[in-house]
């Protein structure tokens, strides 16, 4: 009994964590700001390039598989190792923190491609030959009536995609990015006891449960609306 008290003391000491929290709150804050911002990007690029990817163009198609396969098929650490350490070979230098969102967001467009590919996919095509029976062009159906349907249907992988993607974010510390993970660590070298390393573990929770929750009232929410 005296050693698992030991054990809790060493891995859950309140007044480590107490003093260490307010540097672990500014690394979870950064965590999340990364991801957000990663994750917005993402959708951006992925929505673009499963419209390219749906087409009949086989060119665009390709080039669109080629990225998809790419970066779904390579580690993100090598990525974001890539981005910030061999581009200044080539002249293009950035900084930590743009290295960082830039490699996520790549890597994050790549799996939000083929999400909103399979919603697109998912859509009747009976509806895009009715708009443009209807006179409408390929992007103007796309845009008011297939990809409208398709975000409905996609909200939950993507949500799922997010919190994915927030777990992800703890390879910046690579790059020296004082996101969670390296902050959490930088204390723990600091206090001697890995106390930190607990209380990020908790934040991380604190953050996608409700995500992960929200995805499951989702699904629950589009089986019942029957979309």
């Amino acid at each position: 009994m005296q050693g698992l008290i030991d054990l809790v003391e060493k891995y859950f000491s309140i007044s480590v964590i107490k003093e260490v929290l307010p540097y672990l709150l500014k690394g979870a804050l950064f965590t999340v700001v990364f991801s957000a911002a990663s994750e917005i990007i993402g959708i951006v690029i992925g929505l673009a390039t499963s419209v390219v990817r749906v087409t009949r163009i086989k060119v665009l198609n390709q080039l669109a598989i080629v990225y998809v396969d790419l970066f779904r098929g390579t580690p993100l650490l090598m990525q974001i190792i890539f981005v910030y350490y061999a581009l200044p070979y080539i002249g293009i230098n950035l900084p930590a923190t743009v290295a960082g969102i830039a490699a996520l967001s790549i890597n994050s467009g790549a799996y939000v491609t083929e999400i909103f590919r399979a919603g697109i996919e998912s859509i009747d095509r009976g509806q895009m030959e009715a708009a443009r029976s209807l006179g409408m062009s390929y992007i103007k159906a796309m845009r008011y009536i297939i990809i409208p349907q398709t975000i409905k249907r996609v909200l939950p992988p993507l949500t799922n995609e997010f919190v994915a993607l927030i777990k992800d974010s703890s390879l910046l510390s690579v790059i020296a990015i004082s996101e969670l993970l390296r902050t959490a660590k930088e204390m723990m070298t600091w206090k001697l006891n890995p106390s930190s390393l607990t209380a990020a573990a908790i934040l991380y929770l604190v953050i996608t449960l409700p995500l992960t929750r929200y995805v499951s009232y989702m699904e629950e929410k589009l089986k019942r609306s029957g979309v």
